[in-house]
């Protein structure tokens, strides 16, 4: 079994509350730049989407705290997109693990691409995916 795509995080000091915590609108920081750093691992950029006039899109995010993190700690956070036929959504399943591998959160997102120029979600974001991807099998096509 492949290993999904990751990104390496340290959590700095003023991320965290007053309880020395990560913040919790940091574990939605952390994800979304997981989600651009795996578009761009495939080969879509920022650039590239609104070159097409088109851009990724979340619908809906759940969190499930697992374990506390602390500043100075390093992060991986993970990221695999599962594509459903015929939907104009996808998710996105990411885990925030401590380098350790305890697992600090899980987080699962429903996202979509929108058309920007019509405000709608296209009818298959896998086929825009995949017109601008060079390696459409990190973003799971």
């Amino acid at each position: 079994m492949t290993q999904p795509f990751s990104v390496r995080i340290t959590v700095r000091g003023y991320e965290t509350d007053s309880q020395g915590h990560l913040n919790m609108s940091v574990y939605l920081q952390y994800a979304e730049h997981a989600r651009w750093e795996l578009f761009r691992a495939a080969g879509i950029t920022q650039k590239s989407l609104l070159d097409k006039g088109i851009g990724p899109v979340n619908l809906e995010t759940t969190i499930k705290y697992r374990r506390e993190l602390h500043a100075g700690e390093e992060v991986d956070v993970s990221c695999a997109v599962l594509h459903k036929e015929d939907s104009k959504t996808f998710t996105i399943e990411q885990r925030i693990h401590k380098a350790d591998g305890t697992l600090a959160a899980e987080l699962t997102s429903v996202g979509g691409i929108l058309d920007l120029a019509e405000r709608r979600l296209v009818a298959s974001p896998q086929d825009s995916l995949r017109a601008l991807a060079h390696d459409p099998a990190i973003i799971g096509l």
